[in-house]
């Protein structure tokens, strides 16, 4: 087990080295010069100069890659160029939006998901599982943005049960936050709930046809006792993989929902950092969604090695 741990941090570490190369180079090579977009296309040479000494551009590629590096690796990613305050500060302020947004989109899909696709397993070909298996076709076909808008309209502007857009924030009472991210919750939870049903059926089904199943019916265990004491935790398998999966998307993929709904979260900051050329901040909180992309990643391997003895005993 140690050895494998090892290795697995050894391969995340190359993994994020890779990754800052990557988007460090994607976003040095964009066209435009942020001290421009900063002070204006009438802004006088000596000025610009004197704001990209400033901001440290004028230094050589190299040098800014390694200067950004150990900046991040000490906890200190930038000063935003358009905030002009430490993009950490930021990255806090809006982390405290996305994260608990990612974990009530994740919390409900699984709420819904693995009842569905355990009931839609356990019946298979019947009415109930034609129903949800046709549910959840609807739920990936539908742009969660559009299902927003829906949900806006009929839930806000129609029934005044919820508001429009922004965030209450967490000073006024965790009721009220989780009130102002329960309609974000739902849209990013519909798709992502319907892959997951999906999932947990067919890893269902292929578990129901093992031989230790058969035994254990052959042995007089009923349905429900072979079904909740060997299928279901033998087919978590591959549905950790996807729940991994979207958690992580939950986080970083969340940019449209956020503007719909005008939350002030990191999804949202990344688009308005890509609007403003504010590349110090868009490089600083892609990578740090890629850490935890990556992280993520490294928990789910660690979980499968903990749930399917089999994998533990090979390792």
């Amino acid at each position: 087990m140690t050895s494998f741990l090892f290795g697995r941090i050894v391969s995340m570490a190359i993994s994020l080295l890779v990754a800052s190369i990557i988007i460090f180079a994607i976003l040095e090579i964009l066209p435009g010069d942020p001290a421009q977009f900063m002070l204006g296309v009438n802004a006088q040479p000596d000025t610009l100069q004197a704001l990209r000494t400033q901001l440290g551009l004028d230094q050589p590629v190299i040098l800014r890659y390694f200067s950004w590096m150990a900046g991040m690796l000490h906890g200190d990613f930038g000063i935003s160029y358009t905030y002009r305050s430490p993009v950490t500060e930021l990255v806090l302020q809006r982390v405290a939006v996305s994260a608990p947004l990612a974990l009530y989109a994740l919390t409900l899909t699984i709420l819904v998901a693995f009842p569905a696709g355990i009931i839609a397993a356990a019946r298979r070909n019947s009415a109930t599982d034609l129903t949800v298996m046709g549910a959840t076709q609807i739920g990936v076909a539908v742009p969660n943005f559009w299902f927003a808008i829906i949900l806006m309209w009929v839930f806000a502007v129609t029934l005044h049960w919820f508001s429009a857009g922004g965030f209450a924030g967490w000073n006024k009472g965790f009721f009220e936050g989780i009130k102002s991210l329960t309609l974000p919750a739902i849209a990013l939870a519909l798709p992502q709930a319907s892959i997951l049903a999906r999932v947990m059926r067919s890893s269902l089904l292929d578990t129901l046809g093992e031989d230790y199943i058969r035994t254990a019916r052959a042995k007089g265990l009923s349905q429900n006792k072979t079904l909740w004491r060997h299928a279901v935790r033998n087919a978590l398998i591959p549905v950790l993989t996807i729940v991994g999966l979207q958690f992580s998307f939950l986080l970083a993929g969340a940019i449209i929902i956020e503007n719909v709904f005008y939350l002030p979260g990191l999804g949202r900051l990344i688009f308005q950092g890509i609007t403003q050329r504010d590349l110090i901040t868009v490089k600083s909180v892609v990578m740090l969604l890629v850490f935890a992309v990556i992280f993520v990643n490294f928990l789910v391997e660690v979980a499968y090695v903990l749930i399917d003895p089999r994998l533990r005993h090979q390792r």
